[in-house]
Parts: C-alpha cells; structure tokens; sequence
C-alpha cells in the first residue's frame, strides 16, 4: 500500500507489525546471547585493560545483572542489522523506487559504523580513561576496587554512546536525500552542532582535557565528513529528480 494511501491507522498498524517483528527477533536473539554472554564476559575480563584491576560484586544480584546485561546487548547488537531493515520498511512506501534502492544500501553502511565506533571506544578510548583514572587514584593515595557492576556499566556508557554517535553520517546522508536537511542547513548550524557535540563528549569522558579532545575531536570530524557526503546525496538527489520531471513530462506529452 502506497504511503499517500494509507490513513493513521494504517500507518499505527504498520508500525505495530514493524515492533512486533523487532521483538521476536530480538527474543530469538536473546536465546543466542544467553549462551556467548559467559565467553564475552571472560574474554573482557581477561584483556589487559583489566587484567591488573580488582573486581568484586557488591551485591548478590551483581553477577547476574552483568550476565544479563550482555545477553540482552548481543541480542541488541544481532538484531540491529534488522532494526535498521524494519525502519526502512516502515518509511520505504514514501520514497521512490530508485531513493527505496539507495537508502536500503545505508544498512550494512549504518551496521559497520556502528561496530567501528564500540572498537574506537574500546580499543582506543576506554584503555586511556581507566588508566587515567588508575593514576589519579595512584597520585591521591586511593586504593582501586571495583565492583565488577560499575566496570561493565562504566564500559557500556561509553562504547554504546559511540557506535550510536557514528551513525552521524548515515543518518545525514538519509535526512538528506528525504529532502529534510540539506548541505547548506549542516553548514548554517555548525556551530551549533559544534556545541551539542562538545556537550556530548564532556557527558561521556571525564573531566580531563585529553580525555575529553579524543572524542570531541573524531565526533567535530564526523560531523564534517556528514557534511561532505551530505553535498554528494543532495546532488543525486536532484539528479534523480530532474530525470523523473523528465520522464513524467515525456509521458504526458506522449500522451497528449
């Protein structure tokens, strides 16, 4: 059914079925994650950013909340290619064909960006901050001990923010070609989105410079790069629907 067609109760229903979709992957997911979330939980303990740190459970739910916690994360992580698809079904009847064959293809763009924004927190942030903070409490005479909640909580806010963060220029570049933004608005707002994207960096780093410049500054030149491949969907975009204008008049005019 064509989105023009389709009135707001079609529109809920359709929605409706898109979650439901996403729920029964994600509860089938879930089954999988249960079983590889002991494994990812050693193989993170066992990695040199927390091979020298002590952690305890403080509480009795504490090893359990952190099984689940991965469990419910890989589930997440599997089913994101789906999320991503249920979306695109969910918006696809009110694009083009040619724009329905575009955007389909930011899936495994949107996919990959998201698992290179968890590897640049981890492998590269989260091994700096910890050893920042392992410094500070060495300089202030603080005996480290974790509490095996707080390290995998600590982790999860800072690699989840991330890979959402990356998605940046997927999501440009398919507000983009929707015709909601366009290069000269991303260039007119830049210094506010300069703003909102130091904001963000300072919530999820702590309060040291160095810290706070290796995120400010790959989200500045994410931002930057959105701009850039902004300029190329827009020119498409205008291609494309140039040839259609085209097409529709030499129809009627065959017609006529």
């Amino acid at each position: 059914m064509e989105q023009k067609d389709m009135s707001v109760y079609d529109h809920i229903g359709e929605l409706r079925r898109r979650l439901i979709i996403v729920f029964v992957f994600f509860a089938i997911a879930l089954i999988g994650g249960l079983f590889i979330a002991k494994p990812i939980i050693t193989f993170l303990q066992t990695a040199p950013t927390a091979q020298d740190i002590p952690m305890n459970a403080f509480k009795p739910t504490d090893p359990l909340r952190i099984y689940m916690t991965f469990a419910f994360f890989s589930a997440f992580l599997i089913i994101f290619p789906v999320i991503l698809y249920q979306l695109w079904a969910f918006i696809s009847p009110g694009l083009h064909e040619t724009e329905r064959k575009v955007t389909l293809a930011y899936i495994p763009i949107a996919f990959l960006l998201f698992l290179t924004g968890i590897s640049f927190s981890y492998f590269i942030l989260f091994p700096f901050i910890i050893q920042f903070v392992g410094t500070l409490a060495g300089q202030l005479g603080i005996n480290e001990m974790y509490g095996i909640n707080e390290y995998f909580t600590f982790l999860f806010q800072l690699t989840i923010p991330f890979g959402l963060l990356f998605q940046m220029p997927v999501v440009i570049m398919f507000l983009t070609r929707l015709g909601i933004v366009t290069p000269a608005f991303l260039g007119k707002v830049r210094k506010f989105a300069y703003f909102g994207l130091l904001v963000i960096a300072g919530l999820i780093t702590p309060p040291e410079l160095i810290s706070h410049l290796m995120v400010t500054v790959p989200l500045l030149m994410l931002y930057e790069i959105s701009i850039v491949i902004s300029r190329v969907a827009y020119r498409k975009a205008q291609r494309l629907e140039a040839e259609r204008l085209k097409e529709e008049q030499t129809e009627n005019e065959n017609h006529a």
